[in-house]
């Protein structure tokens, strides 16, 4: 593992760091902030996926979450999106395609799959590389995200709530079954069989028996993508009836950017906290 940067924050460490990923069979960068801690403990462990077009640096710049992280000592994981690189096949004119969008999941069909096996970095790879070089508790693991992220957190959380003891997400594609910007990606990725899908949507999982306890959502009203690419109303739908506890909080007058994310982050940060035992 390289480092790249190291920075003090609020008393805590903000690192970026590279290594060659066997996964993705690429270079990968990615972002954690370790907060101040006494020397020999084991911090809880919040990962952040991020959305279409970003990297570990929107949100690492943005996010507005190391304050609050230090006085809660929550370690916090910012993966990149998806493979980069020359050799890696794109789509340069595709935002919602390609590289910035690998959608967490790892790809089956060709030229894909080499590269694009997201969901096996985030949930193999790189919590190896976290456990080794870093004071984390992997017992005390929360995820969330935003939009794509979004979609990110709630499926992996989904598959492996053995591992994940709290979820939640800002603005989230919880059915990219059905929305407009992540059908065509999904069949680029994973063929026309809509039935391989099914384990990488938040509702399709949901409707065939995953469970978690309890899901946080907080979702901008004048958000440009609700109608036709995040429809949090499928996820009311498909949590109705199983015992997991959804809070859907609407956010009058709040878009997709950073601006909303950062506006509730703290919230989301405390609510992650109260499961992680921080």
């Amino acid at each position: 593992m390289e480092t790249i940067s190291t920075s003090l924050a609020h008393g805590g460490i903000q690192g970026v760091y590279r290594h060659l990923s066997r996964e993705t069979k690429t270079p990968m960068t990615f972002a954690v902030y370790v907060p101040p801690h006494e020397t020999g403990a084991q911090l809880p462990v919040l990962w952040y996926l991020s959305g279409l077009t970003c990297s570990h640096a929107n949100c690492m710049d943005k996010g507005e979450y190391r304050r609050l992280a230090s006085e809660l000592g929550l370690i916090i994981v910012l993966p990149d999106t998806s493979p980069r690189g020359d050799g890696v096949p794109d789509e340069k004119d595709n935002w919602q395609f390609g590289s910035g969008a690998g959608f967490y999941l790892d790809a089956t069909q060709t030229p894909f799959a080499e590269n694009y096996r997201m969901y096996s970095y985030v949930t193999q790879e790189l919590p190896e590389i976290i456990a080794a070089h870093f004071p984390a508790d992997m017992e005390r693991q929360g995820i969330f995200g935003h939009s794509m992220g979004g979609h990110g957190a709630l499926t992996i959380a989904l598959k492996n709530p053995d591992r994940f003891c709290s979820v939640s997400a800002f603005a989230p594609i919880v059915k990219p079954s059905v929305a407009d910007w992540s059908r065509p990606a999904f069949e680029k990725y994973l063929g026309a069989d809509e039935a391989a899908w099914r384990d990488y949507d938040a509702c399709l999982l949901i409707e065939d028996g995953a469970h978690v306890p309890a899901i946080l959502v907080d979702q901008g009203n004048a958000d440009s993508f609700l109608k036709t690419g995040l429809m949090p109303q499928h996820l009311v739908e498909a949590c109705a009836g199983t015992g997991i506890e959804l809070e859907l909080r609407m956010r009058p007058g709040y878009d997709h950017s950073y601006n909303f994310i950062s506006t509730f982050m703290e919230d989301h940060l405390l609510w992650h906290a109260a499961r992680l035992g921080a």
